[in-house]
């Protein structure tokens, strides 16, 4: 376990995982502003990749799992930014995923605060960067009710995204706010 809230647990990714996140990724609505759909390979892929950023910085997009039914609800935390042409490369991110039948119910928020005070309090970060499409309406606003502020200064063409969902905006959190 990495994290727990009052009613989630983030914790490391399982074998037993991949069935219902590629489900996930095969959804268009939750994949409609991270670059569409994934076929099941993809969505391994991505789950391999985050076991091995676990392995290696101790940290990467954690599974979210319900304690009231231990049902898998989507991904939360941490990885390195890498998106070319961001400027903030190397800079620790903050994502989220969430099932759709689960939105509105405040597991996003509650899973992003507890990835913030894992970055904060264990990782010693100065500062988190959060990532979307200035479409992605509860992305961004997710972002400013946990206090990150918008950087438009930061705003960077991506080109994994349709013109539509570009350009990518940024918001950052620095450690004094968030732990104020």
């Amino acid at each position: 376990m990495i994290a727990e809230t009052p009613r989630l647990i983030l914790r490391e990714w399982r074998e037993d995982d991949r069935d219902w996140a590629a489900a996930q990724s095969a959804c268009p609505i939750v994949m409609e502003h991270l670059g569409g759909p994934q076929d099941r390979a993809a969505s391994d892929a991505r789950i391999d990749r985050m076991i091995a950023l676990q392995a290696q910085r101790g940290h990467g997009f954690w599974v979210i799992e319900r304690k009231a039914d231990g049902v898998a609800i989507g991904t939360c935390g941490l990885k390195l930014i890498d998106a070319v042409g961001a400027p903030l490369q190397g800079e620790l991110e903050i994502g989220w995923r969430i099932a759709r039948e689960t939105w509105g119910q405040g597991y996003a928020r509650e899973a992003a605060a507890a990835s913030l005070d894992f970055a904060f309090r264990r990782l010693d970060a100065e500062r988190i960067v959060s990532i979307t499409s200035e479409r992605n309406r509860a992305s961004w606003g997710l972002m400013e009710r946990l206090g990150l502020t918008r950087r438009h200064a930061l705003d960077f063409h991506d080109a994994r995204f349709p013109p539509e969902d570009n350009p990518t905006i940024v918001y950052v959190i620095e450690r004094a706010a968030w732990t104020a």
